[in-house]
């Protein structure tokens, strides 16, 4: 049905840009279909990831209450922020296309409302998905996902996750440098440690051992079979012994954390982390910083996509709504699509992942600004 606007209405939208029936009606219709699609999602995505692992929860006993509560509730806030920006452009092209096929935008327009004045509602709703999903990313989804890993550790896999690290070199702390020829998580015990201490560049003291044991009781690591070897000028001083405890700068946790550990960090603890990675010499630092960056730049293209998505839908075309809405999911899926391609290559050293995370951003920027140009004013 045909919306009609007085011209008092019109007048009010061209004086002053205070919320008006019109931009209450925009900021409604985008809002709701959005929160409607994504809860339509979720639901879908639920039935599927249930009837997947069913079995595995039969399996292991997992009590009902704890499937629902600490799964599953803390399953929907990530998949709700992965699928925000595909949705933020179905909703905006939907209700667009709907108010475009009844005319509504040529009445608008021809009453003399620029199609700059008619963005502002689009760009308020925006704001508030993009609010909505920064607050995800960084403060709801970490600690959901911490409480959903928790939940699988004990009700999902089913052998505890053992692996043999080998080679490993951190600095635990400035001028405090560790090396281990092979780390096992089964027992929390390495071959052949080293610990060697530095001060002005200068190596000042270096330990040797053939294990190392975290004792769980003392919470310290046991050094066995160890040599110390201080360095003072051409001077050496050597210490041995059988067993020494010390309290190093590390613990066992930091051996078995999961590949996707820092999705269970919200922003000051992802921040810390890195810092110590970056101490540490993480050799996969990259990752950690595209995952870092790509929680600034997700909600920032609520913006981009909702632009695009006005440009696209605001003229009837013959196709119809599904014309514009096949459209809108192949931007969506390109727009997700390179992101990963971007990612990969930062992975492989080509870009910076600060670029990675933003150049997706800011090539569809591009394409907003060119399809914004020629969309009807």
């Amino acid at each position: 049905m045909e919306k009609t606007y007085n011209t008092s209405t019109v007048n009010q939208i061209i004086r002053r840009p205070s919320l008006l029936i019109i931009d209450r009606y925009i900021i409604r219709k985008f809002l709701s279909t959005f929160f409607f699609s994504i809860m339509l999602i979720m639901a879908i995505a639920v039935i599927f990831d249930f009837s997947e692992k069913i079995d595995d929860f039969i399996e292991n006993k997992a009590p009902l209450k704890k499937v629902i509560f600490e799964y599953y509730l803390n399953f929907i806030p990530y998949f709700a922020s992965l699928f925000s920006h595909l949705f933020t452009f179905i909703a905006v092209i939907y209700f667009t296309s709907r108010m475009a096929y009844n005319t509504e935008f040529i009445a608008i327009l021809s009453n003399g409302v620029s199609f700059n004045r008619i963005l502002y509602p689009y760009f308020i709703a925006a704001f508030i998905i993009t609010i909505f999903s920064f607050t995800l990313n960084n403060f709801v989804i970490p600690h959901a996902t911490a409480r959903k890993l928790a939940f699988e550790e004990v009700y999902y896999h089913k052998t505890p996750r053992i692996y043999s690290e080998r080679n490993v070199h951190k600095q635990i702390k400035p001028g405090v440098f560790i090396y281990l020829e092979n780390y096992n998580t089964f027992n929390n015990s390495g071959r052949q440690f080293s610990i060697e201490k530095f001060e002005n560049g200068e190596l000042v003291s270096k330990l040797l051992s053939k294990e190392i044991r975290w004792d769980s009781t003392k919470q310290k690591w046991i050094i066995r079979d160890y040599t110390i070897r201080q360095y003072f000028g051409d001077y050496q001083k050597i210490i041995t012994g059988n067993t020494i405890d010390t309290a190093l700068n590390i613990t066992p946790e930091e051996f078995q954390r999961r590949d996707n550990a820092i999705e269970a960090m919200n922003l000051g603890e992802l921040n810390r982390f890195i810092k110590k990675q970056k101490m540490q010499g993480a050799p996969n630092l990259d990752r950690i910083l595209i995952e870092k960056h790509k929680r600034f730049s997700f909600p920032f293209s609520t913006f981009i996509l909702t632009l695009i998505g006005v440009s696209v839908s605001s003229k009837k075309v013959k196709g119809g709504i599904g014309m514009q809405i096949g459209i809108g999911l192949l931007i969506s899926f390109s727009y997700i699509l390179f992101l990963q391609f971007s990612s990969q290559f930062a992975l492989s050293g080509a870009f910076s992942p600060f670029i990675a995370a933003w150049i997706p951003n800011v090539l569809f920027m591009i394409i907003a600004i060119l399809l914004y140009r020629m969309a009807p004013k």
